[in-house]
């Protein structure tokens, strides 16, 4: 019985620093043999973004992926993410290391939602977060991310938007493009939404000189909090702003921690929640496991496909929010 014990134990053990650079070693070796690429969002676990040719927000990763000349992207991501890689690259393999990888923002809007919203709205551009589904996408007028949800508004012939699905991204944006009628459809992130300004505020009080930097996904109490409100991707760079700040209360979800120590190891970076992520972790973009990766590399799981008809809309919409300048 003890022996079994043993070797249970032994089974289930976490692996250890050699064995994770080994395995690490190992798929990009895999990665280099069959022309693969491997992107990861700043959301993902750690090992994984580490293992990753590129790491980024959905836009940064949506260009690498329309860039690459690679035969196969591997997207650690999100399902909605790796459609979008498909779409920009139909002539690429794309495979989602993990089909539990979902997003409940997304499935915040079906076609049929916003089919009722538009005929209620028909005279309004429908400009659609990227965190949606490949079908909604196709319905849509244009596309945005976090990054560039700003300027994709201003750069509309139209003052009537119809902004889906995310309520707090597009809130945010209504206030900072107020000239234009702005109808936010009542979708939220889980994640982010969750977070209340009391946490943040007591947060804040043990460190009152951090500086606090929020996703615009976050709720109205948290942003009118922040000293930064920006994409993930620019949070890392807005971290420069503030040269003399050594801690930041970091306001989304809690895989960007790792990005910003390693890129500011001499800064101290606290979870707007107050721990590690306890409320601000998504479980979606915890699925994928290195083992995942591997796994997907050997035996192509889990292609991700698109109808012809709706990868042509879709792409439309993204081809025209990459001709928008990016906005930071």
């Amino acid at each position: 019985m003890s022996t079994q014990m043993v070797n249970l134990n032994s089974a289930f053990a976490p692996a250890t620093n050699g064995e994770r650079a080994a395995s690490m070693d190992e798929i990009r070796e895999l990665a280099r043999r069959r022309n693969a690429i491997i992107l990861a969002h700043n959301y993902q676990v750690s090992d994984v973004q580490d293992v990753a040719d590129f790491t980024g927000d959905s836009l940064g990763l949506a260009i690498e992926a329309q860039k690459t000349d690679a035969e196969l992207i591997i997207f650690c991501g999100v399902h909605f993410m790796a459609e979008s890689a498909k779409i920009m690259n139909p002539e690429k393999r794309v495979l989602l290391p993990s089909l539990a990888a979902g997003c409940s923002l997304a499935d915040s809007i079906t076609p049929e939602s916003l089919e009722e919203w538009r005929s209620r709205y028909p005279d309004h551009t429908v400009v659609t977060y990227v965190n949606s589904t490949a079908e909604v996408k196709a319905m849509s007028d244009i596309c945005c991310t976090s990054a560039n949800a700003v300027s994709v508004i201003r750069s509309l012939h139209s003052d009537k938007i119809l902004f889906t699905p995310d309520r707090n991204l597009g809130n945010w944006v209504k206030k900072q493009v107020p000239e234009k009628d702005i109808v936010v459809y009542d979708g939220a992130c889980p994640t982010h939404d969750v977070l209340r300004g009391a946490s943040v505020s007591k947060v804040r009080s043990a460190f009152p000189d951090a500086v606090v930097i929020a996703h615009p996904e976050c709720r109205e109490d948290i942003i009118a909090l922040a000293d930064e409100v920006c994409s993930t991707s620019a949070m890392l760079d807005r971290i420069a702003r503030h040269p003399e700040a050594r801690t930041f209360i970091v306001a989304t979800e809690s895989g960007i921690i790792h990005q910003m120590k390693k890129r500011y190891p001499d800064r101290e970076f606290v979870m707007a929640d107050g721990c590690i992520g306890c409320r601000l972790h998504c479980p979606y973009m915890k699925m994928i496991s290195l083992t995942n990766v591997k796994r997907s590399l050997l035996e192509d799981k889990f292609e991700i496909t698109v109808e012809p008809d709706v990868m042509e809309g879709a792409r439309r919409t993204l081809e025209r929010m990459l001709a928008v300048p990016r906005d930071n």
